[in-house]
């Protein structure tokens, strides 16, 4: 690759809409866009719903808020360069604003992963002792793992951008997508990246990887936990509790394995499929977080069914 490079720290980052498209990006934009204030105003109701009714104040709602406060940030993370790329036409980005924007896309998607391997321990301890489930998993400790996840996912993140600024860039560089990743970067430097490919893979082995492993392991643990259970409709309740958790674990981490598998395959061949892959694979889990669990949960559908019906009351 042929480098015009400038000092570090000083390039400027063109966004990629969706290639052989950029006449009809308006038109391509507009269910990207719906699926971003449904996404947004779906985990905003989540919050309000498990903040305003003492009934949802258990641990599996304050995961699942930290959950919706996850996904809030992703949002706020993908969407101002969405908009500006697909609706004022803006591709330049300074380096600065797009390691901000690597920065917090990344540290979102390990809360996300966190928090759902919390869960995953959550709906363990709700099967194996549910009359001490209370006492294990008191506010205190929802509040320590919350934490825990929210710090792990700050400290590998930071080396990201600090170990980027020392690498030179071209003047102009093009970006695979609509916002910035720690391995697109990476893979447009001209100086020895090996740093920081290092750094980012152990990142994510340590949270991603780490993270879905430990989630299968609760649910081999769990399952094994049902099957000791003596009654058939003992089993098929307590499975039950497991669903939606186990519908957002596979709406969050089976497009990742997608998006993996055609960058690998056949990204060139379908460059659209793979910018449309790239963009579903950020917005997808957002958007179908709350509307699983307003189908399974029946205190979140109770919650939101009385919100509304006071309002209508107030209303009247």
């Amino acid at each position: 690759m042929f480098c015009n490079t400038s000092t570090p720290g000083h390039s400027t980052f063109l966004l990629t809409g969706f290639p052989g498209l950029e006449a009809s990006h308006h038109w391509v934009s507009i269910p990207i866009n719906l699926i971003c204030v449904v996404s947004i105003l779906g985990n905003s109701i989540i919050l309000f719903l498990i903040r305003t009714d003492p009934a949802l104040h258990e641990p599996m709602y304050i995961f699942l808020s930290m959950l919706a406060a996850s996904d809030l940030g992703l949002c706020a993370s993908t969407f101002p360069t969405m908009v500006r790329l697909f609706w004022l036409g803006i591709r330049e980005l300074p380096f600065d604003l797009c390691a901000a924007q690597m920065f917090f896309i990344h540290a979102f998607t390990y809360v996300e992963s966190g928090v759902l391997l919390a869960m995953a321990f959550d709906r363990f301890i709700a099967i194996r002792d549910p009359l001490h489930y209370a006492t294990i998993l008191p506010h205190s400790a929802v509040a320590k793992i919350g934490a825990a996840v929210l710090v792990r996912a700050i400290l590998l993140n930071l080396p990201g951008p600090i170990l980027l600024r020392r690498l030179l860039f071209p003047q102009i560089s093009v970006l695979s997508h609509c916002y910035c990743l720690h391995c697109d970067l990476v893979g447009l430097a001209c100086s020895d990246t090996q740093i920081n490919s290092l750094v980012g893979l152990v990142s994510i082995l340590l949270s991603l990887g780490l993270d879905s492993f430990l989630i299968m392991l609760s649910y081999v643990l769990i399952l094994r936990t049902v099957l000791s259970i003596a009654s058939p409709g003992e089993r098929l309740k307590a499975l039950n509790t497991c669903v939606s958790h186990l519908c957002i674990v596979l709406i969050f981490y089976l497009p990742k394995l997608g998006l993996s598998v055609l960058h690998r395959v056949e990204k060139h061949s379908y460059p659209a499929l793979a910018v449309l892959m790239a963009n579903l694979h950020f917005l997808v889990p957002p958007f179908m977080n709350p509307v699983v669990y307003c189908i399974k949960s029946k205190q979140i559908r109770q919650g939101f069914l009385k919100r509304f019906q006071q309002k209508r009351v107030d209303a009247s």
